[in-house]
């Protein structure tokens, strides 16, 4: 993949996966490259997750350009290490509902899939192995939009610590990439940003919030203000409703604001 070319053109990844659970029926685009998720062994999550991520890697490395299509956001741990691999300096821009910001001492529920965040920046040091080679992003260097749904440890954390929040607006986002200088970006999604209403079968709805053609319109302005060299679009919708026509209509959309055409294979049977 590395050799395709143009600056402009993305490279389509598929991590079939929540935390470290295997998602069958997770959406296949027909020119993206699915990573198969290794055998894994019983045990804590988080060592089977250090697995799953080390074979997503092999895939982020190789991409010139890498576009992830994932079942959640932990591995973004994955795609960083890969970046870092060829961007000494990199920016985040993070857009989601959540804060992904809590720690295993600040969970309350101990749900991994609210810590990716945290994870980049080096909250979480016991949590992994250190097998990607994956170096705490600054947190200076982290722009927060919207995280409309923290919890009471998680906002307090976010209160002391340096990541700039910023609501889903394009002129904010705009404004916060700017004041980070010429570095490149790395722009993370989780779905459940988009208002709950239109998002039915998400694992996570988060209510009332920037609806689907206003995120498109931060994802365009984040493209067109800065140098995005790769980027993921957390897709946790519950298992059975992943495939629908209105995951997929979703995850088009958005993919297209980026810049980047999802192209489905017909259905079985014409």
């Amino acid at each position: 993949m590395a050799d395709r070319g143009a600056e402009d053109t993305w490279d389509l990844i598929v991590t079939p996966w929540h935390v470290d659970e295997y998602i069958p029926a997770f959406p296949m685009p027909a020119t993206a490259t699915r990573v198969t998720p290794p055998d894994l062994p019983a045990g804590p999550a988080a060592a089977r997750m250090s697995l799953l991520h080390q074979a997503a890697l092999g895939a982020v490395t190789r991409a010139a350009r890498p576009l992830v299509l994932s079942g959640d956001c932990p591995t973004t741990r994955a795609v960083v290490a890969g970046l870092q691999r060829r961007h000494r300096d990199l920016a985040v821009l993070w857009l989601d509902a959540h804060g992904d910001f809590n720690t295993p001492a600040i969970s309350t529920s101990g749900y991994l899939g609210g810590m990716a965040l945290a994870m980049l920046t080096g909250r979480t040091p016991d949590l992994f192995d250190d097998t990607l080679g994956l170096n705490p992003v600054p947190e200076t260097n982290v722009v927060l939009a919207d995280a409309r749904d923290l919890d009471p440890a998680e906002r307090e954390a976010l209160a002391a610590g340096d990541v700039r929040r910023v609501p889903a607006d394009p002129a904010a986002i705009t404004s916060a990439l700017g004041r980070l200088g010429p570095v490149p970006v790395y722009l993370h999604l989780d779905i459940d940003v988009i208002d709950g209403a239109q998002l039915p079968g998400a694992r996570f709805p988060s209510g009332p919030g920037p609806s689907l053609a206003q995120i498109e319109e931060c994802l365009s302005a984040a493209g067109a203000a800065t140098s995005l060299v790769g980027a993921y679009l957390a897709c946790a919708w519950l298992p059975e409703h992943a495939d629908d026509r209105s995951s997929r209509h979703t995850m088009t959309r958005l993919a297209a604001a980026l810049g980047a055409e999802l192209a489905w294979p017909e259905p079985d049977g014409g």
